[in-house]
């Protein structure tokens, strides 16, 4: 049993072994939703033979378009102790994979720390996020984690708290950002291309709102070292009966147009998602037999 202040909304509420009634609703034991390789993450995390991602249950952002929402929202998944997940790692490892990805898995750093005690694997371990942490819980983290990989979603408090009901997202997260930049440094490369070490930022280009996105650049190229990468994704599709306005539709050519020429004019480095990647078929299969290796 525990009283969980891990993520910003620091709801303080008790959260024993089958429930949670804090933001999130999450139980102190780990709930997953998929452990299987996975190829479509960034090329420096995928290479040519995945990345064994840890899909975990839960959110403690919950955006209203999020294209996970049967995990995000409704916190499909199944019940691992760190002894069972632990053995999935290694069955990954065996597989082959490049990199280990824990994703949304910020209410269960404790359980997470306890599994990497019975087993770490020989391989870069990855922090995938929302970016929405606090800096107290990601120093728990400190030589644990090899590299970080944050989305950078809204700049404005009125689009946080109108998305994730988080007023506070860019303040909060452009701080945890900033600390998994001193914890990583500058990304460093295997001779294959695999990020062993660093933090790259992920932002996805939102319909009607390249303003936001071309702030949150300026920011990333003025805050951060030289040489942090991000990953610009145009992947947005309408998901989760999102009922915003305006975000019922892809983004334009035109769009993305402006925000990638402004990335390119800022000598940032990382990478632009393809045109096809704005497709519901890139959703894994959640909680299903298939989806456990």
């Amino acid at each position: 049993m525990m009283i969980c202040t891990l993520c910003p909304r620091r709801c303080g509420v008790t959260r024993d072994a089958h429930s949670g009634s804090g933001f999130c609703r999450l139980p102190e034991e780990m709930l997953i939703a998929r452990i299987a390789p996975h190829l479509w993450e960034e090329p420096p995390i995928s290479g040519t033979r995945g990345t064994g991602a840890v899909f975990f249950s839960g959110c403690t952002l919950r955006c209203a378009y999020c294209q996970n929402g049967d995990i995000s929202h409704r916190n499909m998944g199944r019940t691992f102790t760190p002894a069972q997940l632990a053995d999935s790692l290694r069955r990954l490892t065996d597989m082959g994979v490049h990199t280990i990805s824990f994703i949304t898995a910020t209410p269960y750093v404790h359980r997470i720390l306890e599994t990497l005690e019975l087993y770490r694997p020989p391989l870069p371990l990855v922090w995938n996020t929302s970016g929405y942490e606090t800096v107290e819980t990601l120093r728990l983290l400190d030589g644990v984690i090899d590299v970080y990989l944050p989305d950078l979603k809204h700049r404005s408090e009125a689009m946080g708290r109108l998305c994730a009901r988080a007023g506070d997202y860019f303040d909060t997260a452009s701080a945890a950002i900033t600390e998994m930049v001193r914890q990583t440094g500058l990304p460093v490369y295997s001779d294959e291309g695999i990020m062993t070490r660093g933090t790259m930022i992920r932002h996805l280009i939102l319909p009607g709102l390249t303003g936001e996105s071309i702030a949150l650049l300026d920011w990333v190229h003025d805050a951060l070292p030289q040489g942090v990468p991000v990953s610009l994704m145009r992947q947005y599709v309408p998901c989760n009966n999102v009922d915003i306005k305006g975000l019922n539709r892809p983004i334009t050519a035109r769009e993305y147009k402006r925000v990638r020429d402004h990335m390119i004019s800022l000598d940032l480095p990382g990478f632009l998602q393809e045109r096809t990647s704005a497709s519901a078929e890139y959703v894994p299969l959640f909680g299903q037999d298939e989806s456990f290796v």
